[in-house]
């Protein structure tokens, strides 16, 4: 039987759990597929991607730091991808043309629904304006905020990142010092900062009482940026686990045809912190 391959490709990619989700969605859905670790040299993205297709490789999600190289090697584009400026999902049709994906946004908001959480009519902070918030915010906009607002240790990079998105909903950027004397019902961290075990410098009082704090980034125990939420009031302190498996699930869902069921890799991924 013919076994179809995908990866992730990243740099690093070591600590990456997209090849346990994807595993357990392919074994749940009864796919004849397998999925591994792709370590790219940094300066050899294109590289890596030609040689994993020469071998028979079907498709390819994508993390840290190639989004964009990924974005443009493709031939054709998902709207959402357009309009994030990156890619993280690549499809390698039978025509030899490559298709490109971002999932991140509607795995952001999957998961969000899933803790019970719409930004819907709430006051929306997001902090940073990186690829990952950018490969976030149309998704999120969709929802309809009464406001997002990005903030970012560069403004300039906030305010032009606010415009470009403009037209789908009232969005603002800014520096972090002008968040003094706001305060927001969900804040979502989109910096590296916890990565670093750093936070962002945000004013005490930027979260309101009972608000809701997600961070972008996991790991194995609480995030920096979850310990400041708990210690400020937050109702709910959540990390980007999962996301990930939400992300996944759309990746697989455009490779595969299939929908899998994303409860019981959340319930697996949570057993093993």
């Amino acid at each position: 039987m013919y076994i179809d391959r995908y990866a992730v490709i990243g740099n690093p990619i070591a600590h990456s759990k997209s090849p346990f989700i994807h595993t357990h969605f392919a074994e749940q859905t009864g796919q004849a597929m397998e999925y591994e670790r792709l370590l790219a040299p940094l300066d050899g993205f294109f590289d890596a991607v030609t040689a994993f297709r020469r071998e028979g490789g079907r498709g390819l999600n994508v993390t840290v730091p190639f989004k964009l190289e990924a974005y443009a090697i493709c031939d054709e584009r998902s709207p959402r991808a357009e309009l994030a400026g990156a890619v993280n999902t690549l499809l390698f049709r039978n025509d030899g043309s490559i298709y490109g994906d971002n999932t991140d946004g509607v795995g952001l908001v999957s998961d969000l629904a899933f803790h019970g959480v719409t930004p819907r009519d709430r006051r929306v902070l997001i902090l940073g304006a990186g690829g990952a918030v950018r490969g976030v915010l149309a998704p999120l906009l969709q929802t309809q905020p009464m406001e997002l607002v990005i903030a970012n240790r560069s403004p300039e990079k906030a305010i032009e990142l606010a415009h470009t998105f403009a037209d789908m909903g009232l969005v603002h950027g800014c520096g972090y010092e002008t968040l003094n004397g706001h305060a927001f019902d969900l804040i979502i961290n989109g910096t590296s900062a916890s990565l670093g075990g750093e936070l962002p410098p945000l004013p005490e009082d930027v979260l309101s009482p009972g608000g809701i704090a997600y961070d972008m980034a996991y790991g194995k125990d609480e995030t920096p940026f979850q310990h400041w939420a708990r210690a400020h009031g937050a109702a709910q302190a959540l990390d980007g686990l999962g996301m990930l498996v939400e992300q996944a699930a759309e990746s697989f869902q455009l490779w595969r045809g299939l929908r899998p069921d994303t409860r019981p890799v959340r319930e697996s991924l949570n057993a093993l912190r």
